[in-house]
């Protein structure tokens, strides 16, 4: 069997999922895989076959997403090319997690789309609502990679087509400790920003991960250094507690781990906001920005916080042992 998995490239989440899914898919059949985007960091250990540019979100300096940006790097003329392209119709089975070019592919040459994603789940009624409507990014989430059949990740399953997130083997098998620092990783401020906020907190070792920075650096108790997935989990693994962006993968690995957790929604990122809502129900912190008028929930949650007992078992082979006996051959 021809398998065809579609990861969104956009951000690191998608990819870091990827990494536990494709030798469960592999278990099936010849996997050929596709990554569209151009804002990750991480690299898959697999041969991709196809790299495309898709359509991606650019992230920018001040808790946002930059929306200039964004229009400024969309080609869709490029877009439409790749999904002409596209030879969805050579594979018995493809599954995709919140990737556009395969998706439109698909719809448009009547091929079978399967959506395994936390993209699928988010906008389920059975969860919060965000705090604020965002017309607007609900179209964007509905619309932007179709699919024909859903399977969704959320921070808690359904007993149905929604599971528990995907732990990544490296972080199952880490060992827990705790150092007395505090991972960061926000990926929509810069180094500058976020200096300036944490440096208040002088009694705290800060652990920063950053997107804008390709060297180690420190400054007084903050140490800034890029992007290396090893070394986060390292980091997290053995932190006091995670601040980071209310996406989805960062936050349920620090829940995995045991570690209080504070997240910070980005701005114009309805799914950040939808994710926020579904922590916050939770008991988990929630922080509207980095801005200096919201330090004192950073200060609470460094002094307060707990950590949320969650569980999160290793489901990931039964998962896609179900959509393959389930969907392959049918489109």
């Amino acid at each position: 069997m021809k398998i065809l998995y579609a990861i969104q490239g956009t951000g690191n989440g998608h990819l870091s999922r990827a990494t536990d899914v494709i030798p469960c898919l592999q278990k099936h059949g010849e996997v050929d895989i596709l990554v569209s985007g151009i804002q990750g960091d991480l690299k898959l250990p697999y041969s991709v076959k196809y790299q495309l540019r898709g359509l991606s979100f650019i992230f920018g300096k001040s808790g946002g997403v930059n929306l200039w940006k964004t229009f400024a790097s969309t080609n869709l003329r490029k877009f439409a090319k790749s999904v002409k392209h596209l030879p969805v119709e050579n594979y018995d089975l493809i599954i995709n997690d919140f990737e556009p070019v395969s998706a439109w592919a698909c719809y448009f040459k009547n091929k079978t789309c399967i959506a395994l994603s936390h993209q699928a789940a988010v906008l389920n009624a059975a969860y919060p609502a965000a705090d604020s409507s965002d017309m607007a990014g609900k179209l964007i989430l509905e619309n932007y990679a179709p699919a024909n059949e859903k399977y969704g990740f959320h921070f808690s399953g359904n007993n149905g087509n929604i599971f528990t997130p995907v732990i990544r083997r490296q972080v199952r098998n880490h060992e827990i400790t705790n150092n007395g620092h505090y991972t960061v990783y926000l990926p929509s401020y810069d180094d500058k920003r976020l200096i300036e906020n944490l440096k208040e907190f002088k009694d705290i070792q800060w652990d920063v991960f950053s997107k804008h920075n390709k060297k180690k650096t420190e400054y007084k108790n903050i140490r800034i250094q890029p992007i290396d997935g090893a070394l986060f989990t390292e980091s997290m693994a053995s932190s006091s507690g995670v601040l980071c962006g209310a996406g989805f993968e960062t936050p349920a690995e620090a829940l995995y781990l045991g570690k209080k957790l504070l997240v910070i929604p980005m701005k114009s990122q309805y799914e950040q906001h939808l994710n926020a809502a579904a922590l916050k129900a939770m008991n988990v912190g929630v922080m509207k920005s980095l801005k200096p008028k919201h330090a004192q929930v950073l200060k609470e949650w460094i002094e307060n916080g707990k950590p949320l007992a969650v569980s999160y078992p290793d489901r990931t082979q039964e998962i896609v042992d179900k959509i393959v006996a389930s969907h392959a051959g049918n489109g």
